[in-house]
């Protein structure tokens, strides 16, 4: 057993370091049969993804696979920690030690210099605090990390509109800055639907140790029609004419739809979309005032006029 577990180590190595090389090469570098080398393979191939293009054309690793300690999970590093207490000492040959401390000493210091970068991501990227509150904790770290290693979160979660908090476990797949937030999305254990999650609201964030596969969630195609965050059920066409004071800041505005743009002659722009959340279009429309006219749909715009009776009657 440990003289497979020091051979598949030499077969990983040997692949890294010269990608194309042939099981008859590896069984040489190995001292073992070509037989024993593609049993091997097949043991590795569950852990790491080794490919063979073909006939003569040997083996290499696909993507961005490499045997290096920061790959492991934390159940990976605890079972790897663990190996030398199941081996028989006088079966262990001379080297095995020395090569495990320096495996082990180099995750723990990948580990501590990644934790040291999250650390300076979350002072980098500097978030408000909520007006009902003195302070804040910046949660930034766990998660980002979280989402990193595809490892699931256990949290205490404040729901404003509800003015309820709860324990839920979330499976954290993307953090989207939105308005000056951050907001993560993620599959949440306790409503069993994917979820969107206000940052500044989390009370309590730890890391469960369990994993998590994000299968086929695609999140384009989950925020298709969304216009800032919150998703709608109704998707509505907008028409919007914007002046040409502000036409040039239309044009960059980072968006998760994909508009149509026509230049005006007199140098404005006239703006079509659909999204699934009226509310949220309406309410980025107003902090252009009179720069920007909804042209459709009627119903839009015959919302905006009796909205903007209102403010004038507040203010008259």
């Amino acid at each position: 057993m440990t003289d497979k577990v020091i051979r598949i180590f030499k077969i990983i190595n040997a692949i890294q370091s010269n990608p194309g090389i042939t099981a008859a090469d590896l069984a040489f570098r190995c001292d073992v049969n070509i037989r024993t080398i593609y049993r091997d393979l097949d043991v590795i191939s569950h852990f790491a993804p080794v490919a063979n293009e073909g006939r003569g054309t040997g083996y290499r690793f696909l993507g961005t696979f490499f045997q290096y300690p920061l790959d492991f999970s934390e159940q990976e590093a605890l079972a790897f920690s663990l190996l030398p207490s199941v081996l028989h000492e006088d079966k262990i040959p001379p080297g095995f030690h020395t090569a495990y401390d320096k495996v082990m000493g180099t995750h723990l210091k990948e580990k501590s210099k990644l934790n040291g970068v999250l650390e300076n991501i979350a002072d980098i990227i500097q978030m408000g605090t909520p007006a009902y509150r003195k302070e804040s904790r910046n949660f930034l770290q766990p998660i980002i990390g979280a989402i990193l290693e595809q490892q699931s979160i256990r949290t205490v979660y404040h729901s404003q509109a509800r003015n309820t908090t709860t324990e839920r476990e979330i499976d954290p797949y993307y953090l989207i800055p939105r308005d000056q937030r951050f907001y993560l999305i993620g599959y949440c254990h306790l409503k069993q639907d994917i979820r969107t999650f206000r940052i500044s609201r989390f009370q309590q964030v730890d890391a469960t140790g369990s994993t998590f596969d994000k299968s086929s969630f695609n999140i384009k195609h989950y925020l298709k029609n969304t216009w800032s965050i919150d998703r709608g059920s109704r998707n509505i066409r907008f028409k919007v004419r914007f002046s040409p004071e502000v036409a040039r800041y239309i044009r960059e505005e980072e968006l998760f739809v994909h508009p149509r743009m026509s230049d005006q002659k007199d140098g404005g722009l006239l703006f079509e979309v659909t999204v699934n959340n009226a509310k949220e279009f309406m309410k980025w429309i107003l902090q252009y005032g009179p720069e920007a006219e909804i042209l459709e749909p009627a119903s839009a715009r015959q919302e905006m006029k009796l909205k903007l009776e209102r403010w004038i009657k507040m203010y008259q």
